[in-house]
């Protein structure tokens, strides 16, 4: 195949699959060899770019993404009327904040650090794509572990973990002001919560 046809077939797959893919996935569903992907995407970005286009690429720890630009954002708000934005509540930025510097973690790790039972936040949390269950551990009880989405990064704003504010070391307290006003879509079946 050449190489137009490649860049296709990655857009292509990046488009259908509507959530982020990895570059082996991508490798794998296309034929493509792996160490080609990346720059098949690096040429997917710079023709979005060089045409003004309404769509991006987002970057997500080994995942992509297909995404429309933020400016575009208020058309595609009122396009979706079944969805309504919801803010997460300081006990969820809380417990966000709690898996995503101490990955994976247990809710029983969360309940310590917090002082307070974290079973219905992190349940939301999970509802919401925002943390996964990751596994269990090899203790008794097996307890649940978890972790952070790609969701997560994607309503963040980040491309990877590694972006998140580096704790402080004097007092240990997270500063999440400047998440204060992170949304992210939720069905209207979640106004209730």
């Amino acid at each position: 195949m050449n190489y137009n046809e490649s860049l296709c077939i990655i857009e292509a797959l990046l488009f259908a699959s509507g959530e982020p893919i990895s570059l082996d996935r991508l490798s794998e569903a296309s034929g493509i060899e792996p160490e080609t992907v990346p720059k098949l995407i690096d040429q997917l970005e710079r023709r979005y770019n060089v045409s003004e286009s309404a769509i991006k690429v987002l970057r997500l720890e080994n995942s992509y993404q297909l995404a429309t630009r933020e400016e575009y954002a208020p058309y595609i708000k009122r396009a979706m009327e079944n969805k309504r934005q919801a803010k997460l509540s300081p006990a969820a930025l809380e417990v966000l904040a709690v898996v995503a510097y101490n990955q994976p973690v247990t809710k029983a790790f969360v309940e310590q650090v917090r002082g307070t039972d974290s079973s219905g936040v992190i349940n939301n949390l999970v509802e919401r794509e925002l943390l996964y269950v990751a596994g269990r551990l090899e203790l008794p009880g097996r307890p649940i572990t978890y972790k952070t989405t790609d969701n997560f990064l994607r309503c963040f704003k980040l491309e990877s973990l590694a972006q998140l504010p580096s704790l402080p070391d004097e007092d240990g307290q997270l500063r999440l002001g400047e998440y204060d006003s992170v949304q992210i879509e939720a069905d209207e079946q979640n106004q209730g919560e």
